[in-house]
């Protein structure tokens, strides 16, 4: 990993309008409300939270699947939110996309080779039908699967194969960058490790960074170099996956690795449960958004939004940090 980054986002931020009777606005959804982070070369950042937290809209948005409300999204030194969609199209092979549901990402009625060639045919990658030939046999030998898979439709695969074709598929255009949105997350549990320790291998050959969006806190452990933790649109900590998962320093944080469970017989983690349920993104609480749900809300909370702090390695959106620092020795 180098120390200028692939990917930086800043303050990206993602508003949906809410009709209402004749046309007039009630509203907005605050989907993804000022999230940055970046992403080196060959790094892996998680982003994890709750279903509904907005981690699939940032990746949508870095993407440009939809448009950014503000913010800038910058790839290897060149700003890409502002592009127009023709200039955009020239880096998109750049950026490419693993998605959620294998069944339903794969035209159902394309062979394989179809499929895993459409980027290479859209970039124009390949010199001769021989070099297309070779790189189609290549990506299947990458997501280990047989060559002759190539022949085949998506319904005669099992769902942890047709999630490999959609990696190959990724892989197609060789590019720097994958957005993993919940790639893993509709698998069988021994399915999953497969495809994570595949996505490992590639990492490592490929130099690929990865950003992976899950609420799989298990595999996130294994896979991540670091993490960030959304709440309701924005981040609340971000940190190295090894420090957070053995000191997190945010009530929400703690909340969610509570229910993680230890793969060891005998130890257990004290589940932390949290009361009440995540606020609307339409109409989200004042000052610091958990603090409807945190078990050591302060009145501060409950007025001022925490910005962003360093503690130690990582960057934490907490009051309570505050206090712990003022209350530290100098």
């Amino acid at each position: 990993m180098t120390n200028n980054p692939l990917l930086e986002v800043v303050d990206l931020t993602k508003h949906y309008p809410v009709g209402g009777w004749l046309g007039r606005d009630q509203g907005l959804v605050r989907a993804v409300d000022g999230v940055s982070f970046t992403i080196a070369r060959g790094e892996t950042l998680a982003l994890v939270g709750e279903s509904g937290c907005g981690k699939s809209t940032v990746g949508r948005t870095i993407l440009r699947l939809v448009k950014p409300t503000r913010g800038e999204v910058w790839l290897d030194g060149q700003r890409i939110d502002q592009l127009s969609s023709r200039a955009l199209r020239s880096l998109r092979w750049r950026m490419q996309v693993v998605f959620q549901d294998p069944y339903s990402s794969l035209n159902p009625k394309l062979r394989v080779r179809d499929i895993v060639a459409e980027p290479i045919r859209n970039f124009a990658l390949a010199r001769s039908p021989d070099d297309l030939d070779r790189r189609l046999a290549a990506l299947m030998d990458q997501v280990r699967l047989p060559r002759d898979a190539l022949q085949r439709r998506p319904h005669e695969f099992s769902g942890g194969q047709r999630q490999r074709i959609g990696i190959a598929r990724a892989l197609a255009a060789g590019p720097d960058l994958i957005i993993c949105d919940e790639a893993v997350s509709a698998l069988d549990v021994s399915v999953k490790a497969q495809v994570v320790n595949l996505l490992q291998d590639l990492q490592r050959d490929l130099g690929l960074a990865l950003l992976f969006i899950s609420h799989d806190l298990a595999v996130v452990e294994h896979l991540a170099h670091r993490v960030a933790v959304m709440y309701l649109g924005q981040i609340v900590e971000l940190a190295p996956a090894a420090q957070l998962f053995a000191d997190p320093q945010h009530p929400y944080t703690r909340a969610l690795l509570s229910a993680v469970p230890i793969p060891e017989p005998g130890l257990r983690r004290e589940r932390i449960v949290l009361r009440g349920d995540v606020a609307s993104p339409l109409n989200p609480p004042s000052g610091c958004r958990f603090h409807t749900r945190c078990p050591q809300a302060m009145d501060r909370c409950r007025i001022e939004a925490p910005a962003l702090r360093a503690r130690h390695a990582c960057l934490v959106a907490c009051h309570l940090i505050d206090t712990s620092l003022q209350g530290a020795p100098a």
